[in-house]
């Protein structure tokens, strides 16, 4: 319901345009990201490339500040003061986190996120009309995590014990009761652990495999999904079958990936941005939801864990990996 809701919504913001200037000439814009992606990443290169195609063009027109990039979601309170004492005209930022501590620094600088929910967490009014200086996208989250929990399910046949990794900042309680009520419905029980830094996230993985669970899934959140590497490989090495996030998570090696592609969210919001840095408001900037959705599978992994895919679930499949 509510991804028709938008589409109605979007068709409107058709209908009436932003008001939008060219680029003034002689002028260097001021973009700053405030990410845990590093600057080097693909992502981060895919919306500077997209910048460039439309006339952002680093060293000529456009300055990124070097600050920001690489920050945890546990230094973001902290380091998001120094980031807006810098004035840059437009922030591309991440999570939950990172937009609280934004919002309590700034109401004036143009910020564009990438959250779970906008509006139920307090970032925009409505979809179509943020009503402050945040507009971004809202990634459906709770609704996707559901998905997965399924697939992962389907996946490992017969399993009886799901662990569920949550990231304690982003994961609301109420999402892991409704994700357990929905394992409880197929037979599988549950075994939860919270953490809030990367320190915790091996031990936990490593805690499961001795609990005995056959399965993990790691819940939205960027600190699991964005330079997440060593957490999918030691999965793999516990003989653990795990489904993340983003597309991209399991072409690094996780088993599955359901969701959209984190390169092609930083793409989306490109426009976003240059809708600011033409003299749009963010209060206007209808937020957006993902419309594309993939499923991965490693056949790589599988066969080094020994996991026999189900056919099924094979032929459902975007992109296997061989």
């Amino acid at each position: 319901m509510r991804r028709r809701e938008f589409i109605g919504l979007v068709a409107g913001a058709v209908a009436s345009p932003l008001k939008a200037r060219a680029q003034e000439p002689g002028r260097v814009y001021r973009m700053a990201f405030f990410t845990p992606s590093l600057r080097s990443s693909d992502a981060v290169a895919a919306m500077l490339e997209e910048l460039g195609i439309h006339g952002f063009v680093q060293g000529k027109n456009l300055e990124v500040l070097s600050e920001g990039f690489g920050v945890s979601g546990s230094q973001a309170a902290e380091l998001a003061a120094s980031l807006v004492k810098a004035s840059p005209d437009v922030i591309v930022t991440a999570s939950e986190p990172y937009l609280r501590a934004l919002q309590q620094n700034t109401r004036s600088i143009a910020v564009i996120g990438m959250t779970e929910d906008m509006v139920t967490e307090g970032f925009a009014a409505t979809l179509a009309r943020p009503g402050s200086n945040i507009t971004g996208l809202s990634l459906l989250s709770p609704e996707l995590d559901g998905k997965r929990l399924e697939i992962l399910i389907e996946a490992v046949p017969g399993a009886t014990k799901i662990a569920v990794l949550a990231e304690s900042r982003v994961t609301q309680q109420r999402h892991i009761d409704e994700l357990q009520e929905a394992a409880r419905a197929r037979g599988v029980s549950f075994v939860v652990a919270g953490v809030a830094s990367r320190d915790e996230v091996l031990p936990a993985i490593e805690s499961f495999k001795r609990s005995g669970a056959q399965a993990v899934t790691f819940l939205a959140g960027p600190l699991f999904s964005i330079n997440g590497g060593a957490f999918i490989q030691r999965a793999r090495e516990l003989r653990l079958p795990s489904i993340f996030q983003w597309a991209e998570n399991a072409e690094e090696g996780a088993l599955i990936a359901y969701g959209p592609r984190l390169t092609e969210m930083y793409r989306e919001r490109t426009q976003m941005v240059m809708k600011v840095l033409r003299g749009a408001t963010p209060a206007d900037i209808p937020v957006e939801q993902p419309s594309k959705f993939e499923l991965v599978i490693n056949l790589n992994t599988a066969k080094a864990i020994g996991l026999e895919i189900p056919a099924g679930l094979l032929l459902r499949a975007d992109k296997l990996i061989e």
